[in-house]
C-alpha cells in the first residue's frame, strides 16, 4: 500500500503515525520553537545508534552522553517473560517534527556546504544551540558508512518509502515502538509474546530536525525483536528490540562490554531501540 502510494504519486489521506505530512500552508510555523524545546530539554545530537551499539565505536560516548542504565545492553537469553527493565528511552516524550512532502523537501537545502543557507531559511543564529542541533543532524548524514552497514537518510515521506521498497521489495511492513499512554514509569517487565522479526531489516532513527528526518542503515547479522511489556504503573507497550550477532569490529572500550563483562565477538549483544525509531521488514 506505501509503494503504490509513492508509485502513483499520492498524498497520504490521513495520519501516518506520528511522522504525517506537514501542511505545507504552514511550513514550519514554529519550527524554532520546536528545536528550542529540543535545547532545553538538552535533547543531544549524538545520532541515536551511538548509544545504542550502531555509532562510531572510536568516538562512542565521547561527549559524555554515556547511558549509565545496566539495562541499556543485554544478552539475547534475557529476552524471557518476568524480566524487568529500566527502559528510560521508551518514554522519553516524542518529537512534533512531521514528515514533508518530496517536493517541498527537495527544495530545501540539506547539506553541510549550505549551512548558512539552511539557517537563514529557518531565521537561525548561526551560534545558536538551534542552529547545533540541524548542523550535527546533516553531518551524520553525511558521514561514511561504516564496515558492514548501508545508510541513508530520508528526509521526506517518499524517499522513507522508497529506500524500503528498494531495499526489501514491495511486501514490506514498518514497525514502531508503541507505548499504550503517556507516562514517566520507567520500569517495565516482559510479558508473555516475545518474537522475533527477522534479520533483513532496515532500521530508521528519528533525527533532531525541524521536520523529519530519518537516518535509516542496516547491519549485517542483526535479529529484531518485538517485546510486549507491562510498566510497574500498569501502562503496557510493545518495544523493539534488536540483537546484534556479530560484535567482533566493535571497540572493545564499548560500553556493552564493560556492562556485560565479555568480549568482542563472543556472544550475541542486544538493546531495546529507542522511541521513535522505525524498522522496515519484509513481510
Amino acid at each position: 500500500m506505501l509503494a503504490d502510494m509513492v508509485k502513483d504519486d499520492k498524498k497520504p489521506t490521513a495520519g501516518f503515525g506520528n511522522y504525517a505530512y506537514s501542511d505545507p500552508s504552514k511550513e514550519f510555523k514554529g519550527s524554532k520553537n520546536m528545536l528550542g524545546d529540543m535545547v532545553k530539554n538538552n535533547d543531544k545530537v549524538v545520532d541515536d545508534r551511538a548509544n545504542y551499539g550502531y555509532g562510531n565505536p572510536s568516538k562512542e560516548f565521547a561527549d559524555g552522553n554515556a547511558p549509565t542504565n545496566k539495562d541499556v545492553y543485554f544478552f539475547e537469553s534475557e529476552l524471557h517473560p518476568g524480566r524487568t527493565m529500566i527502559l528510560k528511552d521508551l518514554t522519553k516524550k516524542a518529537s512534533k517534527a512531521t514528515f514533508l512532502p518530496r517536493s517541498v523537501a527537495e527544495s530545501i537545502p540539506f547539506s553541510t556546504q549550505k549551512i548558512p543557507e539552511i539557517l537563514k531559511y529557518f531565521s537561525l543564529e548561526a551560534k545558536s544551540a538551534e542552529a547545533n542541533l540541524l548542523k550535527e543532524t546533516i553531518e551524520n548524514c553525511e558521514r561514511p558508512a561504516l564496515g558492514g552497514e548501508e545508510k541513508y537518510c530520508a528526509t521526506s515521506f517518499e524517499s522513507f518509502v522508497d529506500l524500503g521498497v528498494s531495499k526489501l521489495g514491495k511486501n514490506i511492513q514498518l514497525l514502531s515502538n508503541e507505548l499504550e499512554k503517556e507516562t514517566q514509569n520507567q520500569e517495565f517487565t516482559i510479558g508473555q509474546g516475545v518474537k522475533m522479526m527477522g534479520e533483513s531489516e532496515i532500521v530508521c532513527h528519528k533525527m533532531k530536525y525541524a521536520y523529519a528526518v530519518f537516518l535509516c542503515h542496516s547491519i549485517d547479522k542483526t535479529a529484531v525483536y518485538t517485546v510486549p511489556l507491562v510498566g510497574a504503573d500498569g501502562t503496557r507497550a510493545k518495544a523493539l528490540a534488536v540483537c546484534h550477532k556479530d560484535t567482533s569490529t566493535w571497540n572493545p572500550k564499548h560500553l556493552a562490554f564493560q556492562i556485560l563483562k565479555v568480549k568482542p565477538g563472543t556472544v550475541p549483544i542486544c538493546h531495546f531501540l529507542v522511541r521513535e525509531t522505525l524498522v522496515w521488514l519484509p513481510n
